[in-house]
């Protein structure tokens, strides 16, 4: 990692129609649109889509991280984002997000080490760190050839 302070930089270009591009220097840009529930057209990626896309994003890389130095092995790691946008204190904003991971370990790997990384994941997470909305993690470990046994967990 290189030292902080970290600089990012995204430019945004207005379109026709309501929609706009966000781009960034040597990376296709992204259309984005309001979602359905402002009016939208429903198949370009919403603001709102895309703060729950940068919680899991930031999860994931952050859980690899984790996972690496606590010499856990993932096989596989999925994740779904929820959120809840309501009307709070006379501001509309996200309530409550929900991160619910599913994870593949191999067999007799130890749960307890595995727990313990996935809420230092959730804790370290960059992108949860700087929102003031609450993030839950509903995970789900599974050894290979088993079937998942569901936990939650309020971060």
């Amino acid at each position: 990692m290189e030292p902080l302070p970290h600089h990012y930089r995204v430019a945004l270009e207005g379109q026709d129609g309501g929609q706009a591009s966000v781009s960034v220097d040597g990376i296709a840009p992204l259309r984005m649109a309001p979602p359905v529930q402002y009016g939208g057209p429903g198949n370009l990626w919403s603001p709102e889509h895309l703060l729950l896309a940068a919680v899991e994003a930031c999860f994931l890389f952050t859980l690899r991280a984790v996972a690496k130095a606590s010499g856990i092995e993932l096989l596989d790691v999925r994740a779904e984002a929820s959120g809840v946008l309501d009307r709070c204190e006379g501001v509309t904003r996200f309530t409550e997000i929900v991160l619910r991971p599913r994870i593949t370990v191999a067999a007799g790997a130890d749960r307890a080490r595995i727990e313990r990384a996935l809420v230092k994941a959730e804790r370290n997470c960059l992108i949860s760190a700087s929102l003031s909305t609450p993030v839950h993690l509903e995970s789900a470990v599974t050894e290979a050839h088993e079937a998942p046994t569901p936990r939650t967990e309020a971060a």
